[in-house]
């Protein structure tokens, strides 16, 4: 057995075992931006790639993101009160096109092909206890999101593997000290919710590879890129996908200068030079 035969083995085991409280998700309790046609157009992606024997989840998540090329950009669609795991297959902003992406292929990986199934591991994907519990119980910043859904074993931060890497030492509480741009932080919970979560990510320490290094890297399609800020207080700024075009890493995602998804026209290394905020990208891979 290969390492990612056995990991499979495992996660469609685990995935029985939760098959019971998958199934019994309650459509009430998910803020659906169409219920028929989300639920139908989930299903109907999962059974076309699970179709195609795809062999590794870095393929799904290639396949599916092109799916998703020319939706139309949204922003703050998570955004509304109560916090409910919120699905939209009709609109993106690049979180929520990277983990809509991230959770089909964890479902097709797991040989599944419900709605169910691919919302169970949206919530897990999304929240830090796989539950939606309030505004701070979502994963906000993306160094929460890789180091929370890394020791789920979900994922694994490869920038070491893959690259030269730099490193950066960052308080991260951004949120906190801009909380007039949340609206849900005017709540006072909310924000001492967010105030804890932050505590941990004081001089937090974290691999990435600078606009110079991405030459030489070895980036494939399917690999999951954060631009890492140097705004302060801020670790990553927007999400996408590597794809790979003549031979050169190119960014795949929900572009709100484009106002849709994208396959950008720039390389990623150009397209990183162009924005003067951003210091570099991690690298992340379904594990």
């Amino acid at each position: 057995m290969t390492k990612h035969t056995i990991k499979r083995f495992l996660a469609v085991t685990a995935a029985a075992l939760c098959l019971a409280t998958a199934n019994a998700v309650n459509p009430a309790q998910i803020r659906f931006h169409n219920e028929r046609t989300d639920t139908t157009a989930i299903t109907e992606m999962l059974k076309k790639v699970e179709a195609m024997h795809t062999e590794t989840p870095r393929k799904a998540v290639t396949t599916f993101a092109e799916m998703l090329v020319g939706k139309p950009y949204k922003a703050g669609t998570l955004e509304g009160d109560p916090e409910m795991l919120t699905v939209n297959m009709d609109e993106f902003d690049c979180t929520t096109f990277m983990e809509t992406v991230m959770a089909l292929a964890m479902t097709v990986d797991q040989r599944r092909t419900s709605w169910q199934d691919f919302v169970y591991n949206l919530e897990q994907l999304r929240y830090r206890q796989g539950h939606a519990e309030g505004y701070s119980s979502r994963l906000h910043y993306i160094s929460d999101w890789i180091m929370t859904n890394g020791h789920k074993g979900y994922v694994a931060d490869v920038t070491e593997r893959v690259g030269a890497p730099s490193y950066m030492v960052k308080t991260i509480d951004f949120m906190s000290r801009n909380a007039a741009k949340y609206p849900a932080l005017a709540d006072s919970a909310n924000l001492a919710g967010v105030k804890s979560m932050e505590m941990g990510y004081r001089s937090h320490r974290f691999p990435y590879l600078k606009p110079g290094a991405i030459k030489n890297a070895k980036l494939s399609d399917g690999d999951m890129v954060a631009l890492i800020t140097n705004t302060k207080g801020l670790d990553a700024t927007h999400v996408g996908f590597i794809k790979i075009v003549d031979g050169v890493p190119h960014l795949l995602h929900a572009s709100s200068k484009a106002g849709k998804v994208i396959i950008d026209p720039l390389p990623l290394a150009d397209y990183l030079r162009r924005n003067h905020t951003c210091a570099g990208i991690r690298v992340i891979q379904l594990d």
